[in-house]
């Protein structure tokens, strides 16, 4: 079934793992994508007036592209964390909704995002996992360890965290490395009643599995998304349509009904 807005029996039939009482809240996972960021004015990786127009992603998003031309990554990210920066770029009602969503469901509510803008904790969201790092933080090329970091650094930036002389790096998933926290994420699909997933493309792996993983598991799945997405037949329910008007509606009615 496809809508052209909320339609109200997109958000019904979720699956109860526990015996129905009336302080039973379900569980949810949500998953968003470029699309939510796109709405706070932020450049997405896949548009055709994207962060790639002017650079091959080989050359600034992978490891080898890091180690051949480190000086060109660092200017790439660098732009990025300041163009997050600027004033005028701030959380949309999709960001506050969840935030709304997060508090209602408390404990039972998680939210894994590709995006590593920091939109959602902004608008008020806790329960966040980055599958794809964070542009405010910086991560320590000997330890791995990360650090939260709002300024430009380069290769002659001194590692905060151990000995003087170590080098840092974006704190971004690049293309070839594992994406964070997927032993969590996993738990939590395999868990779930409600997988919602907003603003993705459904052309990155391994998120684009995720509405398989969690339906493999008895979850309802519901997208939101501006048009349908690749994984788009996965889906038992579609809402067309901006996210951050579509997805404010949804989540006043579902915590009216559920919780």
């Amino acid at each position: 079934m496809t809508a052209p807005g909320l339609n109200g029996e997109v958000i019904h039939h979720y699956r109860l793992r526990l015996t129905m009482t009336n302080t039973y809240k379900p569980r949810v996972v949500v998953l968003t994508g470029a699309g939510v960021s796109a709405e706070s004015g932020l450049k997405t990786f896949r548009d055709n007036n994207g962060l790639w127009e002017n650079h091959r992603v080989e050359d600034v998003a992978t490891p080898e592209g890091f180690a051949a031309n480190p000086a060109l990554v660092y200017r790439f990210y660098n732009e990025r964390r300041a163009q997050l920066q600027q004033p005028d770029v701030q959380p949309n009602p999709a960001h506050k909704a969840l935030a709304e969503l997060e508090q209602a469901l408390g404990e039972q509510f998680l939210l894994v995002t590709q995006n590593v803008d920091d939109l959602h904790e902004r608008a008020g969201s806790k329960r966040v996992l980055h599958m794809h790092g964070k542009l405010l933080s910086a991560r320590c090329c000997s330890t791995g360890r990360a650090i939260p970091w709002q300024d430009d650094f380069d290769d002659t930036t001194e590692c905060r965290c151990c000995l003087p002389g170590e080098q840092m790096r974006p704190d971004i998933v690049w293309f070839g490395e594992v994406p964070m926290h997927m032993d969590d994420i996993i738990m939590a699909l395999a868990q779930a009643d409600v997988f919602i997933a907003v603003g993705t493309s459904g052309q990155v792996y391994p998120a684009a599995n995720f509405v398989a993983m969690a339906a493999d598991s008895g979850a309802r799945t519901i997208e939101i998304n501006l048009e349908p997405s690749q994984q788009n037949s996965l889906f038992e329910e579609k809402i067309v349509g901006q996210a951050g008007k579509t997805l404010p509606e949804f989540v006043a009615r579902f915590i009216q009904d559920y919780c």
